[in-house]
């Protein structure tokens, strides 16, 4: 029985990060996709579990996650290990401390799962305040209209995606240590 235990732990210890999108100079942080030019956060999880496994908890994750998972998800698609959604969050900047609004994000993510491992996606980022921004524009610091913000909503979107959003999931994907307790 402490073999199984043993063996659990270690395998639920064992993610391993296999892919990211390539990433743009003078802003290493953020990664942008080559191929549509958006800003795309990704990563490919290794866990020792089936497909259907890794779609039933992360099925749970969004309950768990977000508020309305029903209205978030747009695709729940069991038999191919697939979840797609669309959700927001608030940006934020600070002016003498005093914390100020800047708009809300619009974001699609993604959850692609296989047999062994899973895969999210982060992209698609619009900034919508009195219009709809694509938040790619951030990266260019040659744009006729750069402000510094921008650097720092750039690190809020980084900070979203992996500290948040991808630190969430990951952790919730680990299946839980069932430990029997013996009989006497």
């Amino acid at each position: 029985m402490k073999k199984l235990v043993t063996l659990l732990l270690l395998l639920s210890s064992g993610i391993a990060v296999i892919a990211q999108v390539g990433k743009v100079e003078g802003t290493e942080r953020i990664p942008v996709n080559p191929n549509t030019n958006l800003i795309t956060f990704q990563e490919v999880v290794q866990l020792e579990s089936s497909q259907e496994d890794h779609f039933n908890r992360a099925s749970e994750w969004l309950n768990h996650y977000f508020k309305q998972p029903l209205h978030v998800t747009k695709v729940r698609d069991a038999a191919n290990g697939l979840i797609k959604g669309k959700h927001q969050f608030e940006l934020v900047y600070y002016e003498k401390d005093i914390m100020k609004r800047a708009g809300i994000v619009k974001y699609y993510f993604k959850i692609e799962c296989k047999d062994n491992r899973y895969r999210w996606t982060v992209d698609n980022f619009v900034l919508t305040d009195a219009s709809r921004k694509p938040c790619e524009r951030w990266l260019d610091k040659t744009h006729r209209d750069y402000n510094e913000q921008w650097e720092v909503y750039l690190e809020q979107l980084r900070s979203f995606a992996y500290d948040n959003f991808a630190k969430s999931l990951n952790e919730y994907m680990i299946p839980p240590v069932i430990v029997e307790e013996e009989e006497w």
